[in-house]
């Protein structure tokens, strides 16, 4: 098996950046994965103490399909953040600072419109994550269980409607799900797979035109009677993972 995308997604619910390389570290996601998110403004989230909450506390793709069209990228070693709308006006602005924080969130208030709820903050704490899951984590997709999907149902279903960190193949279609529990050596580094992804209705979204415009979830419910593709894994020991790197399952 063999690693085919790596993907960073910085900015919650915005579009993905695709790396060649990343270093991993113990109990924590891709370096800049979900560091960024807007909180709606009745989101009970305090940045002084950072908790987890549900992503429908924030601007997302489950409720907020248009942010799609927007395309995101973070400079890390600037920590400077671009966001471009479909009309090509865009803003950018150092993320890590809170005045362009604020014009940040400003920003992407207006283009939400009547979707924004209440005065929504556009939010980045260091160590913390604003992932779908309570701990840090990396999502996996096993590219041959989507070409399964894919001949199943008939139509395409691009990979980035899943939001996936790492896209890899070499592995028979659903045979990730037997991996529950057990470690993997991905690059350098190792994981523990932790669980099978039950899906929301984010897959929904076209992530080219941001339409809702397929159902995945009902498709895999219909298909093979569950709701879930891919798998979360947590790193056990830190290390370098690359493009073409091979993905070894531990025996159990």
């Amino acid at each position: 098996m063999r690693i085919d995308r790596i993907y960073r997604y910085p900015v919650k619910g915005l579009t993905a950046e695709a790396l060649e390389e990343v270093a991993v570290e113990p109990g924590c996601a891709l370096p800049w994965d979900r560091a960024f998110a807007l909180a709606q403004g009745d989101a009970p989230f305090d940045p002084a103490e950072p908790k987890w909450l549900p992503k429908t506390n924030f601007m997302c793709l489950r409720q907020n399909a248009t942010i799609a069209r927007l395309k995101a990228s973070f400079d890390a070693r600037h920590g400077k953040l671009t966001i471009t709308a479909p009309d090509g006006s865009r803003i950018e602005e150092i993320a890590l600072d809170e005045p362009g924080r604020a014009r940040i969130g400003a920003w992407l208030t207006a283009y939400l419109g009547a979707e924004a709820r209440g005065a929504p903050r556009f939010h980045h704490v260091p160590g913390h994550v604003f992932g779908d899951q309570r701990t840090p984590v990396i999502s996996l997709i096993n590219q041959a269980s989507i070409a399964d999907l894919e001949q199943h149902v008939g139509v395409r279903r691009h990979r980035r409607r899943f939001r996936a960190n790492i896209y890899f193949s070499g592995a028979p279609a659903w045979s990730e799900f037997g991996w529950v529990g057990q470690e993997l050596i991905i690059g350098s580094a190792r994981l523990r797979v932790l669980k099978r992804i039950t899906r929301c209705p984010a897959t929904e979204v076209n992530p080219d035109t941001g339409l809702r415009d397929a159902n995945p979830i009902a498709e895999l419910k219909a298909t093979f009677g569950h709701a879930d593709l891919g798998v979360l894994a947590e790193v056990v020991e830190g290390g370098r993972m690359a493009l073409g790197d091979s993905i070894e399952l531990l025996p159990a």
